[in-house]
């Protein structure tokens, strides 16, 4: 390869490192006076939760129901508690990022038996379930 060939891909290597911005950390569709639902799982003695399932069947289908009002969805798995001896609070929650609350609920209350009848499929343990709305998101811009 000639001289000039390496200096030009080492000035584009270059300028795609520092293109590499840590906005593109940031989550493009939370924004303020966005709704976020929280399915809390808690754990305890007995509880028990199919984590493949769960990804793979049942937020899938109910992300479907909600259709256009649902900007995005997260899975957590509760890996550990506050400080090392703490047990899991939750053994799992996943959160639904939405534009609308009637509209949520209408989605919901209209295929509630389907997704009640779900539950048997993955968990033993009844969801707590919250609904809020995001007041502010500020990123972290030190690095």
């Amino acid at each position: 390869m000639t001289t000039k060939i390496k200096f030009l891909l080492r000035v584009f290597a270059f300028m795609g490192l520092i293109s590499c911005k840590n906005s593109q950390l940031e989550n493009p569709y939370i924004s303020n006076g966005i709704f976020k639902v929280a399915i809390l799982y808690p754990s305890g003695e007995g509880k028990t939760f199919d984590m493949d399932y769960y990804e793979k069947k049942h937020m899938p289908m109910v992300a479907d129901f909600l259709g256009e009002n649902l900007k995005f969805y997260e899975i957590d798995k509760g890996v550990a508690g506050r400080i090392p001896n703490d047990k899991v609070p939750f053994v799992a929650i996943g959160y639904f990022y939405i534009n609308d609350v009637a509209e949520y609920n209408e989605a919901i209350g209209q295929n509630i038996d389907t997704i009640r009848n779900d539950f048997k499929n993955y968990t033993n343990i009844k969801p707590v379930i919250q609904i809020s709305e995001i007041k502010q998101v500020e990123y972290n811009d030190t690095k």
